[in-house]
């Protein structure tokens, strides 16, 4: 009876994660039961819906109503919208949905920056309360801590797919979805729901009415998919992580500056491999139940120029703020002035949705500047126009995102002066060679990360292309070896993915 209780109840100590062994068996005791329903279009939906609300409730505990929630306001919207005679009334119901959705966001969100922030500007002692905390307590007797706001998981991800939704039909790119279980199905696609990538309505919803199909490429595809994710996410990021990224951002000033420098370098490679990971695993699991998620990630650290690699780096989400918030800004037809002012927008909106710190602010100020200044330059030098020329740009735009990941990551901004005060003035040449041996492992690790990221993409395809040719009992033997390779990695609490806090 304890064990099912542990499956069924939630843990704050242990959400559901992809990395945990206790996903990989709720997942294939969920395959199975798909292969016997996946005929029955409607009923194959409701299960994987039912799944994907369950992992959502693993996830998150009671955040599970909040998600239930918005998906009636923006379900209801929908119809809304569709129905609506007079522009006034489309209009009214779209600041519905964005007063709903994003005031859910501000207030898990950004409630203590807020607050914090004008107590500091104006010497006030306001505090964050709960109030829906105050309400529970108030009307069930529970015993919430009012001033206690926990950020719901995947709450930035869920809301601006919704948000997406709600603005496609107001401009009449789509139609309303009619049932509202398929719609819930697809806010809640468990794969994509806490991390992403953000899923257009337009690209999902035709796919609930497809009968499932996987070719055996489709299904040696997705198994490479989520070996490579898990690889990238628990050797790689996690080992980097917690035996030399953590150390190094938590106290500085004990380590030397060519640390600091390689704890940055880390961090790039790091970043990228969670994140790359998880979406790696969502589009993985995705393919096995027959639907197919957008790419999220296409080697950004190739990128040379940043315009470049912000089409490579979280695709979904760089679209997603091209599309809804620059080009609702007004894009580049306003000027060149303009245009400049609107990718600093929505760059620093974009720094405000990974997070309500300055820190952020900063880092997506600086890219919004380094945007700008990009498409300034472009218009006068080509700097890809030579071999020497692509490599030197590739250096530079590299060099840049990893300068504005040392804001990202820091723990403030007096950390971030600490490390860049001990990288120019403490470096530390000599211990170079000692610190190397000391930290071959983690060094080893990043170095494959880079090397892996690096390479030519016609030997990326070839390496995929001979593991889906290969037969089933290495496809197994595979991802056999590499979870347990993984459990070997393993540290002693699992790391969640980055992105979950955000």
């Amino acid at each position: 009876m304890q064990s099912w209780k542990h499956i069924l109840e939630f843990s704050d100590k242990q959400p559901l994660l992809f990395n945990q062994y206790f996903f990989l068996f709720l997942f294939s005791i969920m395959f199975v039961g798909y292969t016997l329903l996946h005929k029955h279009l409607r009923v194959r939906n409701i299960y994987l819906l039912l799944f994907s609300l369950f992992f959502y409730y693993k996830c998150s505990g009671l955040y599970f109503f909040l998600l239930l929630f918005s998906t009636a306001i923006d379900y209801a919207v929908g119809i809304g919208i569709h129905q609506s005679k007079h522009a006034w009334q489309k209009r009214l119901y779209l600041g519905i949905s964005l007063l709903t959705n994003l005031g859910l966001l501000a207030f898990f969100k950004y409630s203590f920056f807020l607050v914090e922030s004008i107590n500091g500007w104006f010497g006030t002692s306001f505090k964050a309360v709960n109030f829906l905390a105050a309400f529970a307590n108030g009307t069930f007797g529970a015993t919430f801590d009012v001033y206690d706001i926990v950020l719901p998981v995947g709450i930035s991800f869920y809301t601006f797919q919704t948000l997406s939704y709600s603005i496609d039909l107001y401009r009449g790119s789509i139609k309303p979805c009619r049932n509202i279980f398929d719609f819930a199905f697809f806010v809640s696609f468990f794969p994509q729901l806490v991390a992403g990538p953000i899923v257009r309505a337009s690209d999902f919803l035709p796919q609930i009415k497809r009968p499932y199909y996987l070719s055996r490429n489709d299904f040696g595809h997705a198994v490479f998919l989520i070996i490579a994710g898990l690889f990238k996410k628990v050797v790689i990021s996690d080992y980097i992580s917690v035996n030399f990224v953590d150390r190094v951002f938590e106290t500085p000033e004990v380590y030397s500056g060519f640390m600091n420098l390689m704890a940055v370098y880390g961090y790039s490679i790091q970043i990228y491999c969670d994140f790359s990971g998880y979406s790696d695993i969502a589009i993985g699991l995705a393919a096995l139940l027959g639907f197919k998620l957008p790419i999220n990630f296409n080697s950004p650290y190739k990128a040379q120029s940043l315009t470049d690699f912000w089409r490579r780096w979280h695709i979904s989400l760089s679209t997603w703020l091209r599309d809804y918030l620059y080009i609702s800004l007004g894009g580049n037809k306003r000027g060149k002035i303009r245009t400049y002012f609107n990718l600093l927008i929505t760059m620093v909106l974009g720094g405000l949705w990974h997070g309500a710190a300055i820190k952020f602010i900063v880092w997506g100020a600086l890219h919004g500047i380094g945007l700008a200044v990009h498409r300034f330059w472009s218009k006068y030098f080509n700097m890809s126009s030579t071999t020497v020329g692509k490599v030197f740009a590739q250096l530079l735009t590299f060099h840049f995102v990893t300068f504005c990941w040392l804001y990202f990551r820091a723990n403030d901004m007096a950390t971030v002066g600490l490390m860049l005060e001990n990288i120019f003035t403490n470096f530390d040449s000599y211990g170079i060679l000692s610190r190397i041996v000391g930290y071959w492992k983690v060094f080893a690790l990043i170095l494959l990360g880079f090397v892996t990221h690096l390479a030519p993409s016609k030997l990326k395809d070839r390496i995929i292309s001979w593991f889906t040719e290969t037969p089933l009992y290495v496809k197994i033997v595979s991802f056999v070896v590499v979870v347990f390779i993984i459990y070997q990695a393993t540290s002693a609490e699992l790391q969640p993915f980055i992105y979950f806090q955000f």
